[in-house]
C-alpha cells in the first residue's frame, strides 16, 4: 500500500552523517563499519532505494540547524547566520536529488495530485518514480529574522516547527519551558499569511498553548507520541491531543524507542529487552484513536535515522521498507482495510488537500 512518512531528516543524514542516500542501505552501513563519531554508525535504516521498496512515495523532509547561545550545552551553531547557511546547504542537497531524478518537491495541490497519480500507477516501476518531498523546517532558529521565512517559502518550505530541543529563538522546545514571545508570535503571523503548516512537534507545553492561541492556519504534529504511555514532556498529553484533534490535525507516530516505551536508558537499553516493536507504535496510535473516536487523526511520522538507528528503533524493523508490516498488525488489532489506508496515506492527503485547496 502507498505510504506517506511525515518526518524524515534526509538532508541531515546526507550532509552531517555523510550518507549517500541514493545507495542501498546495506552498502551505506558497510561503509560506516568501524566509525564511532555517531552512536548509530552502521545501523541506518533509511535510503531512497528502501523508500521505493516500501512504496513510501511521499515524505515530509526536513531542514534542521539549531542556534545555541553561549550558555546552551546542546550541539548547534553559534550564530543564526551559520544555522541559515547550514539549511541552505541542506536545500542544495534536495535540489541535487531533484536534478538527478531521485526526488521531486511537492509544494501545492496540483503537484500533489500529479505525484499521487504517478505513484498509484502500478504499470510504472517504483524504480522509475521520484520520491516526493514536502519541505519542513524543524526548529526555526535558522531564520535570521522573520522576513527570511518568505525567502524559505519561495524555496519550497511548506511546514515549520518553531522549536526543537531546548530553548529557541522563536519558541521553547523539548526539555525547556517558557513562551514564544513577540518574535515567536510574529513568526506565527507570517506563517499564517504564507499558509505554512505549523508543526507543533517539540513545542514545550507553554509554547504549545501560546502557539494554538495565536495561529489560525493548518497545523499537525509530524512525529509525536502519547504522554499517557510514556510520561515525558516530549510526548503530548491527552489534553493537547484532544485540541489537536479539534483543530483537524494529524499526528504522526514516531519510532524513536525512548518515545515508544517507558524507562528507556540511552546507550544501555536495547529494543529487544524493552520489547519495543511495531505493536508498541500501534498502542500509541490506538490511544489517539480512542480519544478521537475514529482513525482519522493518525499517520506515520517515523523519524527513522533521526540521529538514531537500529539500536534505538523497533526490533522488528530492519529498514524503513518494513513499515509495510504495520498493515497486517493493524488488521490483527481490529482495524479495517479502510482504516489502514487512512493511516498509511489517506489522513495526510485529506489534511494537505484541505490546507492547500486555495
Amino acid at each position: 500500500m502507498f505510504l506517506i512518512d511525515a518526518h524524515l531528516d534526509l538532508s541531515m543524514n546526507a550532509l552531517e552523517w555523510n550518507r549517500d542516500l541514493t545507495r542501498p542501505i546495506a552498502e551505506i552501513n558497510r561503509r560506516e563499519e568501524g566509525l564511532t563519531d555517531k552512536p548509530d554508525r552502521s545501523k541506518g535504516v533509511v535510503s531512497l532505494p528502501e523508500l521505493r521498496k516500501g512504496n513510501i512515495g511521499l515524505v515530509v523532509a526536513t531542514q534542521i540547524a539549531r542556534y545555541v547561545a553561549p550558555n546552551n550545552p546542546l550541539p548547534g551553531w553559534h550564530s543564526p547566520e551559520q544555522a541559515w547557511a547550514q539549511t541552505q546547504g541542506q536545500l542544495a542537497w534536495y535540489k541535487a536529488m531533484e536534478e538527478r531524478g531521485e526526488m521531486i518537491q511537492i509544494t501545492d495541490l496540483p503537484s500533489l495530485e500529479a505525484h499521487i497519480q504517478l505513484w498509484m500507477d502500478d504499470t510504472i516501476s517504483s524504480d522509475a518514480k521520484p520520491i516526493g518531498y514536502i519541505l519542513s523546517l524543524e526548529g526555526a532558529d535558522s531564520l535570521v529574522n522573520v522576513e527570511h521565512l518568505d525567502i524559505a517559502w519561495q524555496n519550497g518550505l511548506r511546514a515549520v516547527g518553531p522549536a526543537h530541543y531546548g530553548p529557541g529563538r522563536y519558541a521553547q522546545g523539548t526539555d525547556a519551558t517558557g513562551f514564544m514571545g513577540t518574535e515567536g508570535r510574529r513568526l506565527l503571523k507570517e506563517m499564517e499569511r504564507l499558509n505554512i503548516i505549523l508543526d507543533t512537534t517539540h513545542l514545550c507545553d507553554d509554547s504549545f498553548w501560546e502557539a494554538l492561541d495565536h495561529f489560525n492556519g493548518p497545523l499537525w504534529a509530524s512525529h509525536n507520541n502519547c504522554r499517557a504511555l510514556v510520561n515525558h514532556n516530549r510526548q503530548f498529553s491527552d489534553e493537547q491531543i484532544k485540541v489537536l484533534i479539534e483543530r483537524g490535525a494529524v499526528i504522526g507516530g514516531a519510532m524513536d524507542a525512548w518515545m515508544m516505551v517507558p524507562n528507556w536508558q540511552r546507550g544501555i537499553s536495547t529494543p529487544l529487552e524493552m520489547q519495543c516493536n511495531l505493536d508498541v507504535l500501534i498502542d500509541h496510535m490506538d490511544h489517539i484513536c480512542q480519544l478521537a473516536g475514529n482513525c482519522l487523526h493518525i499517520g506515520i511520522g517515523s523519524d527513522l535515522d533521526g540521529a538514531f538507528g537500529k539500536e534505538q528503533c523497533p526490533y522488528d524493523l530492519n529498514t524503513i521498507s518494513d513499515l509495510q508490516l504495520l498493515s497486517g498488525k493493524l488488521i490483527d488489532r481490529g482495524y479495517s482495510s479502510t482504516d489502514v489506508a487512512n493511516i498509511f496515506h489517506g489522513n495526510w492527503l485529506r489534511f494537505l488537500r484541505k490546507a492547500w485547496k486555495n
